[in-house]
């Protein structure tokens, strides 16, 4: 826990006193400050988790889907960059007002042991239903398709959920909001190009375990903070 500290000093105000001579004497208190972080450190710790943490993901399944659909890659990355820097600001501001509202012991340990849970999670292989994302992009050309088809997708996913939980720790949007969508790029590029081939190139088991490993050393991290 913080130390607080306080200086007081004597003025000559008409303010009662218990003191000798009627001078006041007037405290402030210091509270410590909360812990800082470099942009950059959020921007790359934001990146490795979210790209990660997307490996084997429901969206980067989705990216697949929809390189095969459509055969062109640069419209579905497009798409996809569009898509995910609208979610992930969304989310990161979500976070980080979430964070100075509810600012408390109680949101801290929230946010700590959501972090755990994310790494429970993790560890669940995802999938997606091919019927109902054909059903989903048959009447949009790939640009379009994949903006709303990911959109959607992303909403209340782990990614998602992990950058809100982010931006609640550090409240610092705009390096979130980078750093988990280079890290959605990062994930999802090469699937768009390589298609199925990449689930057999990537052992998703062990990202999965990996993912899992990083969320948890989080929430260790900011129970540390809570508590040491």
């Amino acid at each position: 826990m913080g130390v607080v500290l306080a200086t007081c000093s004597e003025t000559d105000d008409d303010a009662p006193s218990a003191w000798p001579g009627g001078r006041a004497l007037r405290c402030r208190v210091h509270y410590p400050p909360g812990p800082e972080f470099d942009p950059m450190d959020i921007v790359l710790s934001s990146t490795l988790l979210v790209a990660l943490a997307e490996i084997g993901d429901k969206t980067m399944l989705l990216a697949i889907l929809l390189s095969c659909r459509f055969q062109r890659p640069l419209p579905i990355i497009a798409g996809i960059f569009v898509a995910t820097i609208a979610n992930h600001a969304l989310a990161a501001w979500a976070g980080a007002t979430m964070a100075g509202l509810l600012e408390g012991y109680w949101f801290r340990l929230t946010v700590a042991l959501g972090f755990f849970a994310m790494a429970a999670w993790a560890l669940v292989p995802d999938r997606i239903d091919e019927d109902e994302g054909e059903s989903a992009i048959s009447a949009h050309g790939a640009f379009i398709a994949t903006v709303l088809a990911f959109f959607a997708a992303e909403m209340g996913d782990k990614t998602q959920i992990a950058t809100v939980a982010l931006g609640a720790q550090h409240r610092a949007v705009l390096a979130v909001t980078i750093g988990t969508t280079l890290g959605m790029m990062i994930a999802n590029v090469p699937a768009v190009f390589l298609g199925d081939r990449i689930t057999r190139i990537v052992p998703l088991k062990a990202m999965r375990i990996a993912t899992a490993l990083l969320f948890a050393g989080l929430g260790g991290w900011a129970l540390w903070e809570l508590l040491g």
